[in-house]
């Protein structure tokens, strides 16, 4: 199965990733926000984010770069139905640094060959056809309006899945269980209460958390669910995002590309000529040109790789195996 990979970077607000080569469903944009005991001070600037999609399952897995202590730390996702413990497990976080490798951006030297002689080591290069194509928008009573519809344990998580039909009531429940809610969470929870939407609990269980730095090092999480909408709650994530919230998106799907339905999208610009002084500062290099690409098109989403996910040149770092394709939600798609 040829599996292009596209990597986007989103800088706020809310994101709805529609497939251009078949099907015809929406992606809506991370992932939650973080809650703590406490006064504890929270930041959440960096998250990324796979996205495996086929007929009606989506797969989502997601590593956010929490910073603080891991006492009563919560994360809140909105989701589109009730999931069960079979529904959630947790990931290695080394294949995210994988897959961050294999679509970072590079810098590569070539040189001019003589057209004369045969190349036989060439190989073919499979990237993903763009066509387009319209999508479509889309327990127990605890008391105070929540409901408690489903609770489990996934390796350091302690997981809730809570309906409400108030999002007044959903912070009171998150405060009454001693956590910190940012200022203004109700009216964010809203307009997921209005359409609809569960909610994804997931709190850590201090014993179980590895500490690096005084900062707890949470393992990654991975759930699926079948739903006609394609779509990725970033919204909850701005809550306590420190100025503007640096969300990576990777999406990964068989002989198809994404791109975001409800945004601009742009291309960053890529296979340009470089002067040879950019080798010795090409981190500050690329830094630059993506902060332009974003002052020129403000609001926009900046594709920054696209290509297939199991092949590469050049390669930076190992491709993505059948086993990783697995491990990010093979292994749960009806092919």
């Amino acid at each position: 199965m040829h599996v292009p990979s596209l990597r986007s970077s989103i800088l706020t607000a809310l994101l709805i990733m529609s497939p251009l080569t078949f099907g015809a469903t929406t992606a809506h944009a991370f992932c939650g926000f973080y809650v703590a005991g406490g006064e504890s001070s929270l930041f959440n600037d960096a998250t990324q984010v796979v996205l495996m999609r086929w007929g009606q399952r989506t797969v989502l897995s997601m590593q956010n770069n929490y910073q603080g202590p891991p006492e009563n730390f919560a994360m809140v996702v909105p989701v589109p139905v009730v999931l069960q413990e079979e529904n959630v497990k947790t990931l290695p976080p080394e294949i995210f640094a994988k897959t961050d490798n294999l679509s970072a951006p590079r810098l590569v030297e070539y040189w001019e060959q003589d057209p004369c002689v045969p190349n036989y080591y060439e190989d073919g290069m499979d990237m993903a056809t763009s066509a387009e194509s319209t999508a479509d928008s889309a327990g127990g009573d605890t008391g105070g309006g929540v409901v408690v519809e489903a609770q489990f344990e996934v390796g350091e998580y302690e997981i809730v899945i809570l309906s409400t039909d108030d999002a007044t009531a959903l912070e009171t429940w998150l405060t009454t269980n001693d956590y910190t809610i940012p200022e203004g969470a109700s009216t964010h929870f809203d307009p997921y209460v209005q359409s609809g939407s569960y909610f994804f609990v997931a709190k850590v269980k201090i014993d179980e958390v590895t500490i690096n730095d005084g900062n707890a090092v949470l393992s990654p999480l991975r759930f699926y669910y079948d739903s006609p909408t394609f779509s990725l709650p970033i919204k909850l994530g701005l809550i306590n995002s420190e100025g503007s919230q640096d969300l990576i998106v990777y999406t990964l799907g068989a002989d198809t590309r994404y791109e975001v339905s409800n945004r601009p999208n742009v291309t960053i610009p890529t296979n340009i000529e470089v002067i040879n002084e950019v080798r010795d500062d090409f981190g500050t290099f690329y830094r630059t040109l993506f902060a332009e690409t974003v002052e020129q098109n403000p609001g926009a989403a900046v594709t920054e790789y696209s290509w297939s996910a199991s092949s590469c040149d050049p390669c930076p770092g190992p491709t993505l195996n059948q086993e990783d394709f697995a491990t990010f939600g093979a292994d749960v798609l009806d092919s």
